[in-house]
């Protein structure tokens, strides 16, 4: 099926671009281009903003039941376009195929799931202790905002809650990223979403972004990206009072207390860092270890990064695969830099690409040793395959290197004993823990303290995002 990257998805139809710019999509593995894609202006925001709202009255009343049958068809359609979904990815941004059709492309039906789930329950009407009415209401036309390196989960994340609380809403995807968007139009299309309640307009942030966070058009932006584009969000949206939800970045600590088992943990999180070549903003890119045990954890650390194979996204096996990107390879690539200023030493990986891959935009694995946490590669986030390992004196000290960041987003604990885990747990302040490896389930709150944003995406408290609150008194029944 050949994908409309030359139109818009606007009220319910594919229509022409009021601009001409168009922009190249790379496949990041070859560095050769794949497809063109049309970039929007002002005027097309306008456009898909004017059908969300001549689209909200009609939506926003709908019923439970209603969007519940709604979300059932949009899973029967997504299942039918999984492998599709998958097979974008791996080209537009260079997943290894593996992890997309295993994790990349499946999270648009665990969100799914996790929405419905909520959905069946979500509080729409309540009464409070003092008997007024209390009602969750849409807030109205939500404009979204999704990056590039999770592409689909978070386009999910956004359109599936927006649905299912009945706003109506406009998505601006990442422009490096375009192609599983339109594929998701058109699922969305097919499974029968009213016209004007879901629109697409491709662009880049300082022309489709900008113009969505400043319309008045629009009562709340959901952005996922950097922590800089956040705040030029937010304060683009600030004249017109509309709410901001953000998902932004984190630089999450690794802690492994000192009863932890060294090998697994160690292991586990070498690993899970270098996941998706190291471009998610929950990775424990931090790997925090009691001194005495420092040593052997490196070891440990690097023969795990020297066994991570590198390789092109569409061979099998288990191997991380390029950057997303010409600009995010030269950013690590001046991260890894970095770390060798500052005087970290490098235990694996460094500068350039692997060894036999010449072209596309790899990065070695890469671990600095001896690091502090006033370092810049302990405190910014590189979004890459870099670990930085950090020595603590005992439980005390490594809460409060965990804490020492101006992020928040996501923090992993390891240890032998669940209760002290769960004791060092509560004390982070991050919007996620994961203790000894477990992940958090579909529908549970995702979204950090601090610069790493406000709001949670997933499950109920996703709905209630995007839901505005009123109180009736007097209300009788």
């Amino acid at each position: 099926m050949t994908l409309k990257t030359d139109k818009f998805y606007i009220d319910g139809k594919w229509v022409a671009p009021l601009g001409t710019q168009t922009m190249p999509v790379i496949d990041p593995a070859t560095e050769e281009q794949i497809a063109t894609v049309s970039l929007g202006v002002a005027a097309d925001v306008d456009a898909a903003v004017a059908a969300a709202r001549r689209a909200f009255p009609a939506f926003a009343r709908t019923t439970r039941a209603e969007r519940l049958d709604l979300l059932a068809s949009i899973r029967t359609t997504y299942e039918k376009r999984q492998d599709e979904m998958a097979a974008a990815i791996t080209s537009e941004m260079g997943a290894p195929k593996a992890l997309s059709r295993k994790a990349q492309a499946p999270v648009g039906i665990g969100h799914l799931d996790g929405t419905v789930r909520a959905l069946e329950t979500f509080a729409f009407e309540d009464r409070n202790a003092g008997g007024d009415l209390i009602l969750h209401e849409p807030i109205g036309v939500c404009g979204l905002i999704t990056p590039w390196n999770w592409p689909i989960n978070q386009i999910a994340l956004k359109v599936l809650p927006a649905l299912a609380a009945g706003c109506t809403m406009v998505l601006k995807p990442s422009e490096l990223t375009p192609l599983n968007a339109l594929i998701y139009a058109e699922i969305l299309h097919e499974a029968g979403v009213p016209a004007g309640v879901f629109n697409l307009v491709n662009g880049d942030g300082p022309t489709v972004g900008a113009a969505m966070s400043a319309h008045e058009g629009i009562d709340m932006m959901s952005f996922t990206g950097s922590t800089r584009a956040g705040a030029e969000i937010t304060k683009a949206a600030a004249p017109t009072v509309k709410r901001v939800t953000l998902e932004l970045g984190g630089k999450s600590p690794n802690v492994i207390l000192d009863d932890a088992d060294l090998q697994k943990a160690v292991t586990r999180g070498v690993r899970h860092c270098f996941q998706n070549t190291g471009q998610s903003c929950n990775a424990p890119t931090r790997m925090l270890v009691q001194k005495d045990q420092y040593a052997q954890a490196t070891d440990i650390a690097v023969k795990v990064a020297e066994a991570t194979q590198v390789a092109a996204p569409d061979q099998d096996g288990r191997h991380i695969g390029p950057l997303a990107s010409d600009v995010q390879y030269e950013r690590v690539q001046e991260m890894i830099q970095t770390g060798i200023d500052e005087g970290a030493t490098l235990l694996a990986g460094g500068l350039g690409r692997p060894d036999g891959l010449n072209r596309g935009f790899y990065a070695r694995p890469t671990i600095f040793g001896d690091v502090s946490n006033d370092m810049k590669i302990a405190r910014e986030e590189i979004f890459g395959p870099v670990l930085v390992m950090i020595p603590y004196t005992d439980e005390e000290d490594a809460i409060a290197i965990a804490n020492d960041t101006p992020y928040g987003l996501a923090a992993f604990v390891q240890s032998g004993d669940p209760a002290r885990a769960l004791g060092v747990a509560r004390r982070i302040r991050a919007g996620m823990v994961h203790i000894n490896g477990n992940d958090i389930a579909y529908g549970t709150p995702f979204g950090g303290y601090k610069m790493s944003g406000n709001g949670r995406e997933g499950g109920a408290h996703g709905i209630a995002d995007f839901c505005e609150v009123k109180a009736i008194s007097g209300a009788e029944g």
